[in-house]
């Protein structure tokens, strides 16, 4: 199962390494990472994405609080949460579907940021799963040349934050 974990850590050299390190020493692999400083600029936020069982999840969880410099551990994926991921992607359309293509992207939410005439690129923000039905819709419409992609952000939607959850 898919699971969203946010880590609080001491924002210093070496704290991503030895995260990233217990992952990969346990054979546990990361679907998708992002880190960036919290308002405290002395702790930054991980949110990663990873599979596994919900006891391999709540062994990862034991594992990552015994790091020194991680401060908190939360798995959203059981309780209420809110997802979003980015997206930008680098489309070749036909010139009979660029209105049509304008179209979908904007019903959707998104945005085009560069229309030329041979290519757009649109920018697209929702969860992991309505960003992969809108991938697949506009594939139908418009040749895909490049996905970039800010993998999952997560944050839970009780009050608490996620200090030694």
């Amino acid at each position: 199962m898919r699971h969203i974990i946010g880590i609080l850590l001491q924002n210093e050299s070496g704290a991503l390494t030895r995260v990233a390190g217990l992952f990969s020493s346990r054979g546990y692999n990361i679907e998708s990472l992002s880190v960036a400083p919290t308002h405290d600029p002395t702790v930054s936020r991980i949110t990663l994405v990873t599979s596994g069982s919900d006891a391999v999840i709540h062994q990862i969880a034991n594992q990552l609080k015994k790091l020194i410099d991680v401060v908190g551990v939360e798995d959203m994926t059981g309780g209420e949460h809110i997802e979003r991921e980015l997206v930008l992607l680098k489309l070749r359309v036909d010139p009979a579907r660029r209105d049509s293509v304008r179209g979908y992207v904007a019903r959707s939410g998104g945005s085009v940021l560069q229309p030329s005439s041979d290519c757009f690129i649109v920018e697209l923000l929702g969860s992991e799963a309505e960003i992969n039905a809108l991938m697949g819709e506009l594939a139908v419409h418009a040749e895909l040349l490049e996905v970039v992609r800010s993998g999952a952000l997560g944050i839970s939607r009780h009050q608490r934050a996620a200090r030694g959850a």
